[in-house]
């Protein structure tokens, strides 16, 4: 999200959706997004086209497609035709290629150690020397796509609410949004198995992510000190020329980007279609507002919430998504709740009942399909069998590029 000035808590939304490109037949990954570009550009490589209102773009690997709305928007609702409009015309300059867009967070069967592809172009010396670091053959670095939701903040005030609200939201998000139960062929784990592999993908320096769940900060000085300054140190020695001294390196579930004075959520898988990855943005963000506007809870019982407590909330959720169960009594009052527990997914439903987006009809009924029949991960399980045979799983993934091609929900069977 880029604003020209900066914008008051909630008066704009930037939303960025990560695609995978595959072959059309076999599904596997095919590492030609500078083709997509150049074609996009009417020759020219480059590593982002601007379409607008909405631009594409690249980011490190070469079999992956960043789309997002390159101005803060006022309302989420009208994002969906123009995501989904996006989403088309993508496939249509891929489908020459033999070539078109997956969605879901993971590739259930992509190697990274053998199928990843560094971006060639511009920006090469910053990939490649995140890579010489972190090494970009894993999952945790090599096969993930996600939504990043952005907020804007006005200033210190608006960002010690804004940031409290998120910090507390971040754990259960992979309740509703896990979309990637497989990772290698084969389900194990978790349901958000790619939030598990995102966690300790750049273990070599800790600093660059911590806990995902950031600690209580109140200022840009305040984060610049506890956070930002000690993780340049500790990269330091690894990156002398301080290539990657950049506040994007953050990996943390929500990070503040100070450029543009935005915080931008993280922890959100991408989904079936636009339509989907929008009612959680829609539903994350109202619960956010009434947390922002102290609606369940105070400010400073917010922000002396411990980060251990809402890291292991969020450990749960990565696990089990919409099952696991969440009894930590403090968390819950600062939900507004007294009872001792509840399943995640029961949770998310009593908060979207008692925030503002319970009065819109827009995004009833694909909330419902998340309530009712799980986040897609497990919906994507029931499809594909406990047999979890590669032809079933083909044509899963095969009707789950059809529902993004056509702007459909998944709900399996």
């Amino acid at each position: 999200m880029e604003a020209a000035a900066a914008l008051h808590a909630f008066a704009g939304y930037g939303i960025e959706l990560e695609y995978m490109i595959v072959d059309r037949q076999t599904l596997a990954v095919m590492p030609i997004a500078d083709a997509l570009l150049q074609a996009a550009a009417g020759g020219q490589i480059v590593s982002s086209v601007d379409r607008g209102k909405f631009g594409w773009s690249n980011e490190i690997v070469l079999h992956l497609v960043e789309i997002k709305n390159e101005h803060p928007d006022p309302a989420l609702e009208p994002l969906v035709a123009g995501f989904q409009a996006e989403v088309k015309q993508v496939n249509r300059l891929l489908h020459p290629l033999g070539a078109r867009l997956m969605p879901g967070a993971m590739h259930p069967w992509m190697d990274p150690a053998a199928e990843m592809r560094l971006w060639p172009h511009d920006n090469a010396p910053i990939f490649q020397a995140y890579d010489r670091i972190f090494d970009c053959r894993q999952h945790g670095q090599a096969n993930l796509q996600s939504m990043h939701l952005n907020l804007p903040f006005a200033n210190d005030a608006e960002f010690a609410r804004l940031h409290a609200a998120v910090r507390l939201l971040l754990p259960i998000l992979p309740a509703l949004a896990a979309s990637s139960p497989f990772a290698d062929g084969a389900p194990g784990g978790a349901l958000d198995r790619r939030m598990e592999a995102y966690r300790t993908a750049v273990g070599r320096v800790p600093s660059v992510i911590g806990q995902v769940i950031p600690d209580t900060l109140n200022s840009r000085a305040e984060y610049a000190a506890q956070v930002l300054d000690p993780m340049y140190r500790d990269i330091a020695p690894l990156d002398p020329e301080g290539v990657l001294r950049h506040e994007w390196l953050n990996a943390r579930g929500a990070i503040p980007r100070f450029e543009r004075n935005a915080i931008e959520i993280r922890v959100i898988d991408v989904q079936e279609c636009p339509q989907a990855d929008l009612a959680i943005a829609a539903a994350a963000t109202a619960v956010i507002r009434a947390l922002y506007d102290d609606k369940w809870s105070t400010l400073a019982m917010q922000q002396a919430f411990g980060t251990d407590a809402l890291a292991n909330i969020l450990l749960a959720c990565i696990r089990d998504a919409d099952q696991a169960v969440i009894d930590d009594a403090g968390y819950l009052r600062l939900l507004g709740l007294s009872d001792r527990q509840y399943r995640a997914g029961e949770l998310w439903r009593h908060l979207i009942n008692r925030t503002a987006l319970n009065r819109s009809t827009f995004w009833v009924e694909t909330l419902r399909v998340m309530l009712e029949h799980g986040p897609l991960a497990r919906r994507i399980l029931r499809a594909v069998g406990p047999a979890c045979s590669k032809d079933r799983s083909h044509a899963v993934y095969v009707e789950l590029c059809d529902c993004l091609e056509a702007g459909k929900l998944f709900v399996g069977s």
